[in-house]
């Protein structure tokens, strides 16, 4: 509480006194009214000076009054104007304005009065010591307005001034504020794409106040949530490899039995299940190996059409015993920095899987081009298979560790739910995606995207 509380009691302060400042301009800009106390302050100096003006034209004529007027303008940078009675002009400049003020001056109302811009307007009818009478018209500053002048660039420009200075503290105070915010979305945008280790800004997490505490509770949160997954991928690791033992131990009994009871059926039938469970131990494995940071993964330019056409052969031939086939509609040679073997783990994985779900006697199509975005190249690898699809709701999920989803693709597949969960973890480990969506009639479709290599011929004879 104590920061941000600060910040926001001095904002509303600051907010307080610019909201009053920008009332007193608007009352000084604009006013209604004078109060009744002034208009006698301001008619004593209008009086005080008309009867200078006066004296000044019976003792020296127009020229005189003319030269007494200029100088009250030249000091205080206001008009005015001395008429006869019946409002010819003697003496002033500019006195256009005053004609209207001097107009409603008659016996009956020896004074008027008139407020614009803060300025007040008055207009006296004044008795000179020969018996004539004439009309005084002048300006009056009525209350601060008088501090400001009446020069409009220099108000425009103070204006200026305050809504430049106001603005860059504002801006100030806006990154101060949101800095700390974008820089915790960032690292928490990491933190959910896989990035355990991603920690926020230690500059950061030295500030004394709400935010700091904040980005010190996540870099907690984080560190927390990364240990717990850790334990859990070495658990996985750890039981995969101990289960390893009693595996091989289970494949000496069942050569053992046979060779006691003969080949019995059942033996087969245990023979099958070791050897899924085995496999299964063997993906588990490999899951958590790609899990880990280390050690790193060896990468080089590999040709990924060339390890699509492998998986392609292999996979077509697989799938003549489900009277279905595998085709390559269309490939282009694509460059990728990555490794070789595993990049073709995860091909085969989703292929497979699709030879898995796709009806009997249709195919699965499979297809490799090349695009260029604005700033990069990829390499695009669609599979599609003309199966049962899978609802929208389970498309991310499916490449979940031991997911399945409720309906067609289950148990029944025979597989342990690995395959599509190594794959993800490979195309992300290679800086790519996979996703999964249904197809326009029906079935699946798997869309891989590979960071796409640009080589030059040489380095194209020495990756061949």
């Amino acid at each position: 509480m104590r920061s941000l509380f600060l910040k926001v009691f001095l904002w509303f302060w600051a907010t307080v006194i610019a909201t009053g400042v920008a009332l007193i301009l608007t009352f000084i800009l604009e006013p209604r009214s004078v109060p009744s106390r002034w208009h006698a302050t301001l008619q004593d100096t209008a009086r005080y000076s008309g009867a200078i003006a006066v004296e000044e034209a019976e003792r020296g004529g127009a020229p005189a009054a003319a030269a007494y007027l200029e100088r009250i303008e030249r000091e205080t940078s206001l008009r005015a104007c001395l008429f006869d009675s019946a409002g010819g002009l003697i003496a002033g400049s500019d006195c256009e304005s005053f004609q209207d003020v001097a107009s409603h001056v008659t016996v009956s109302s020896p004074s008027t009065f008139s407020m614009r811009y803060g300025i007040a307007r008055v207009a006296l009818r004044l008795q000179g010591s020969s018996g004539r009478e004439y009309i005084f018209a002048t300006e009056l500053p009525a209350g601060p307005r008088a501090a400001l002048g009446i020069n409009r660039a220099s108000i425009a420009l103070k204006w200026g001034i305050a809504l430049l200075v106001s603005g860059f503290i504002c801006y100030l105070l806006t990154r101060y504020l949101t800095t700390p915010i974008l820089r915790l979305r960032a690292a928490s945008q990491q933190l959910a794409a896989g990035d355990l280790s991603t920690r926020a800004a230690a500059v950061i997490e030295r500030r004394h106040d709400e935010l700091g505490d904040l980005v010190r509770d996540f870099d907690a949160m984080a560190c927390r949530i990364e240990e717990l997954v850790s334990r859990q991928r070495q658990l996985i690791s750890d039981v995969s490899h101990e289960l390893r033992s009693p595996l091989a131990r289970l494949y000496v009994a069942l050569d053992l039995g046979r060779e006691r009871k003969g080949n019995d059926p059942a033996f087969d039938h245990m023979e099958k299940d070791i050897g899924l469970l085995n496999e299964m131990i063997g993906r588990l494995l490999d899951v958590a190996r790609l899990d880990t940071s280390a050690p790193p993964v060896p990468m080089m330019p590999v040709d990924l059409a060339e390890i699509v056409s492998q998986v392609v052969r292999d996979a077509d031939f697989e799938s003549h015993e489900r009277n279905g086939s595998v085709k390559l509609t269309a490939y282009e040679q694509s460059f990728v920095q990555g490794n070789a073997k595993l990049l073709q783990s995860a091909i085969e994985n989703v292929v497979r899987n699709a030879i898995v779900y796709t009806e009997p006697g249709t195919p699965v199509e499979i297809l490799l081009q090349s695009e260029r975005g604005s700033s990069a190249s990829f390499a695009r690898l669609t599979v599609r298979d003309y199966g049962p699809g899978v609802p929208e709701s389970e498309l991310v999920n499916i490449f979940q560790p031991f997911y399945r989803v409720s309906d067609a693709r289950d148990r029944q597949s025979g597989g342990a739910g690995l395959g599509l969960a190594i794959a993800d973890r490979v195309i992300r480990l290679h800086g790519g995606t996979i996703r999964a969506e249904n197809a326009a009639r029906r079935g699946l479709q798997v869309e891989i995207l590979l960071p796409r290599l640009t080589l030059d011929s040489t380095e194209l004879a020495s990756t061949a």
